[in-house]
């Protein structure tokens, strides 16, 4: 009996081994995918002048957020990144319960500082600027970060379960503010406390 087409023993061989790069994580790279920033990898840091003696460095100890982005088009399908306020630390509690207060942060009113990012322009070889807004005091203004992505491969060793070691976007940020275009005006004008904020942001991120 003669078969109507030739046979190949491989073929099938060869479109198994197709379809399991497609499902490797590599070749998922080219779709937008949701990241999941990591909290414990996740440092949200300013810097903003004392009386021209030098400069206080703070942070905030929690922050959760997430995003949307594809490596391939650079670009970003929306997200927010979410900074609780009220835990705002520099080392000083006095400083800090002031930073809380309504002279700032005004945490009781405004809990929440929310960045959402919006675009992705690119400048280099993982360089480029993020554009996104920044919602803080109960306003929404433009803010553009400077950013490095650092690196994108999967992780080294297993994250949220004996066998899970899923691909990690990690990424370097920082930018400069004005904090009274958000009505933040307290030591302006006798020149206490300065007007630009530095932001540093450095984080994780899982692809879900």
């Amino acid at each position: 009996m003669t078969r109507p087409y030739p046979y190949r023993p491989y073929a099938a061989l060869v479109l198994l081994l197709a379809l399991l790069l497609l499902a490797l994580p590599g070749a998922a790279r080219a779709e937008m995918a949701r990241w999941e920033i990591d909290q414990e990898h996740f440092a949200v840091g300013f810097l903003v002048d004392h009386i021209g003696f030098a400069r206080v460095l703070g942070l905030f100890l929690r922050a959760e957020g997430h995003f949307s982005y594809n490596p391939e088009t650079k670009e970003i399908g929306g997200g927010e990144w979410i900074i609780h306020t009220d835990s705002v630390f520099t080392n000083q509690p006095e400083r800090d319960e002031h930073l809380r207060g309504s002279d700032f942060l005004d945490v009781e009113r405004y809990p929440r500082m929310v960045f959402v990012p919006q675009v992705w322009e690119a400048t280099g070889d993982g360089e480029g600027r993020l554009h996104g807004t920044l919602e803080l005091l109960g306003q929404i203004r433009p803010v553009t970060l400077d950013a490095r992505i650092n690196r994108i491969a999967q992780y080294p060793f297993p994250l949220g379960g004996l066998f899970s070691r899923p691909l990690v976007l990690g990424a370097s940020l920082q930018g400069t503010i004005k904090r009274s275009d958000w009505g933040m005006t307290y030591g302006l004008s006798r020149d206490l406390v300065g007007d630009e904020v530095e932001l540093i942001l450095e984080f994780e991120a899982r692809r879900r």
